[in-house]
This record gives structure tokens, C-alpha cells and sequence, in this order.
């Protein structure tokens, strides 16, 4: 599998433009072979404008749906869409991802579950509840959004269900470059998992890029730098076998060990 990572600069408040510029993105990962292509949190928007905010949402995902569904049954490639700020039906704003195979069918949407309170995300969005995981080509996969790779008990939750690759759009502010390095690497590392994590290099909001694909030893098979550009990998599946026989973390995990609540009750007892 060959994953293919579109590195946008967002624009703040843009959605037309940032749409036909992740169009015209995803249109060159394909013609370089990409069997997957990931966008990034947020593409419509930028995150994000506070001002008139639900004036640049999608609506229930129609416009991703409709364009990037659409795209990927052209291209016959597999789209993990970033993520949306979206409108529901309930009326709250979200920040919504959607994934769609190579028929253009939308196989999974995520509502980020996290949201960054330090920039009062939490003030205009509402939080997701459920978890996502489906597969592309035969893998199984999942998704997170940004500040949710900071919550390891998430990811290692999703990790349980058996996953070959983990992507994380986001729009990861430069200043905390070394916390995305570090973090993307620890999930992969201790998850035993490929990770694909796409940044915005925005100008507008700060974005660092430094989009990378790690394999599940950590290392980095592709790493962009803080300007527009497409990076890709192809994914060794065997890998994960290998590395799974070598350092079975799964087998030696000691799950009664890790409830917290019972472990809290066995120290006041």
C-alpha cells in the first residue's frame, strides 16, 4: 500500500479555495501511484475561524461527501479526508472526518472526540463520542484528530482492535514541532502500528507541516519539511509481523493491572 500524505497550506476562512486546492493535492498524489491519500484537519476551514464560523461549515458533510466521494471513484483511490468543520443535524459544529474507498463510498466518518480547550475549541464545537475504525485494501485502519494523539489511552484502545495503520490529520501548531515528533513516533512505537500523520503548514494559523509516515519501529519512512508538498510511502505490511513476534507487547500486556478505578479502590481499602 502507498500512502501518499497531501501537506496543504490552509487558508483561515477559505472553504472554496482550500476544496480545489486539496482536489488539485490529491490529484498529483494519484498520478505518482497513491493507493491512499490523507488531507488535512480542518482543510475547509482552517482552524479556525471563531468569527461566523458555522458561515464556512459543510453541512453534514454534503460538500466532502459530494467532492471527494466523487474524486475517489475517478481516481480509484482511497481518501481519508482530513476532517470538516461541519454542521449536523443536531445544530452543533463538529470536527468531522470522513474516509472513502476506491467506488467513492464514505466507509467511515470521526468526530473528533478531544478538543483543544487551550484555543477554546471546546467553546465551538461539539465532542464526538464514538471511535473509528474500518479498512482500506484488506488493513484494517483507524483515525484520530490532532490533540487526540495526545491521549494514549485512545489510541492504544483503537490499537486493541487489531490495526495495521493509524492516520491523524491535524492542524499542529509549529511552535510544539518537537510534542508532534515525538508523539506520532511514541504511538507508532508502542502501538507496534504504521502511523500516517498529516499537518497543515498554514501560514494563517501557525501550522509547522512536518507530516510524517513511521513504521511500527518508529522509524520515519517520510517526513516533509514546513512548505506545500506531497511526501509518500509505500507500507510493508510483514513489518508488523515481524516486530510482533520479536517484542510481543500484546501478549505480555497485564490488562487487570491497568483499571485505574479498581486499583484507586485496593489503595483506599
Amino acid at each position: 500500500m502507498k500512502i501518499s500524505i497531501a501537506q496543504m497550506d490552509v487558508r483561515l476562512a477559505e472553504p472554496a479555495y482550500n476544496f480545489a486546492r486539496a482536489e488539485e493535492m490529491i490529484r498529483q498524489a494519484a498520478a505518482g501511484g497513491a493507493d491512499v491519500v490523507l488531507i488535512p484537519e480542518t482543510f475547509n476551514t482552517g482552524f479556525f475561524p471563531k468569527e461566523n464560523l458555522a458561515s464556512y461549515c459543510d453541512r453534514d458533510g454534503a460538500e466532502v461527501k459530494r467532492r471527494m466521494g466523487a474524486l475517489a471513484a475517478e481516481l480509484k483511490i482511497n481518501i481519508v479526508a482530513g476532517s470538516v468543520a461541519n454542521v449536523k443535524p443536531d445544530g452543533g459544529i463538529y470536527n468531522s472526518a470522513y474516509v472513502f474507498d476506491r467506488q467513492g463510498e464514505c466507509i467511515a466518518q470521526y468526530d473528533k472526540t478531544h478538543l483543544f480547550s487551550p484555543s477554546g475549541e471546546h467553546e465551538y464545537f461539539k465532542a464526538g463520542d464514538k471511535l473509528c475504525t474500518f479498512q482500506l485494501d484488506g488493513h484494517p485502519c483507524g483515525l484520530i484528530i490532532c490533540y487526540d494523539i495526545r491521549f494514549l489511552e485512545l489510541v492504544r484502545t483503537l490499537a486493541l482492535t487489531g490495526l495495521d495503520v493509524l492516520f491523524v490529520p491535524a492542524e499542529w501548531p509549529g511552535l510544539r514541532r518537537y510534542h508532534w515528533q515525538t508523539l506520532t513516533s511514541a504511538r507508532a512505537i508502542e502501538n507496534q502500528m504504521f502511523v500516517a500523520a498529516c499537518n497543515s503548514c498554514s501560514k494563517d494559523t501557525g501550522c509547522g507541516g512536518t507530516s510524517r509516515i513511521l513504521d511500527p519501529w518508529g522509524e520515519v519512512l517520510a517526513e516533509a519539511d514546513d512548505s506545500e508538498q506531497i511526501i509518500s510511502a509505500d507500507l510493508d505490511f510483514s513489518v508488523i509481523e515481524g516486530i510482533r513476534r520479536s517484542i510481543n507487547v500484546y501478549r505480555d500486556r497485564r490488562p487487570e493491572l491497568y483499571d485505574v478505578r479498581k486499583r484507586a479502590a485496593q489503595i483506599t481499602e
